[in-house]
């Protein structure tokens, strides 16, 4: 009786397997023009260096954004981010909701806009509570609020800011009006 076959079953020959390995390191150990390459040249980094990823504009761009601009503490970090997102979901919720066409798309919206705002901060929570416990040591970030403390100040912005983008929103909405047709 044959307990293990898999001991026994080769799917390459063993020069197809030491041609591909040569091949593999021929690659690797010299500066490739691929488009596609390992990041810095280590094959062992998890991390695709393309035109995209370490171009200049890529860099400036995302270090503009709020989470990695600097000069900014946590709490307003936050409250950029969450305004942005309070401001920006209502939309979707007033015009593709349900009720898109009552008297109450506004206000149903914006009720929705605040649900999902409290669902996101529930994450937020869930997440910095995993990922930022006391009890680990946390090495030394360049962004100030990956720890436990910028990550609760953090998350205290987010919530306020998602509040005053939805209202904002709201009220814009209030004072113009949706007279404004779709397509």
């Amino acid at each position: 009786m044959i307990i293990n076959k898999a001991e026994k079953f080769h799917f390459l020959s063993s020069e197809t397997a030491s041609t591909l390995d040569s091949n593999v390191t021929k690659k690797s150990s010299g500066k490739s023009s691929d488009v596609v390459s390992p990041f810095q040249g280590d094959i062992f980094v998890g991390h695709l260096s393309t035109p995209i990823t370490t171009s200049n504009l890529t860099k400036s761009y995302l270090g503009l954004l709020p989470a990695y601009k600097t000069g900014l503490s946590p709490l307003l970090r936050g409250i950029n981010v969450g305004f942005a997102h309070g401001y920006f979901l209502l939309g979707p919720f007033v015009k593709l909701g349900p009720l898109r066409d009552s008297e109450v798309a506004n206000f149903v919206g914006f009720v929705s806009t605040i649900s999902l705002i409290i669902i996101l901060t529930t994450g937020l929570l869930a997440y910095g509570f995993v990922s930022f416990s006391d009890n680990k040591t946390q090495p030394k970030s360049s962004v100030d609020f990956l720890n436990s403390k910028g990550w609760s100040q953090f998350t205290s912005g987010f919530i306020v800011g998602g509040f005053g983008g939805a209202s904002i929103a709201y009220v814009l909405l209030k004072l113009i009006g949706t007279s404004f047709t779709t397509f």
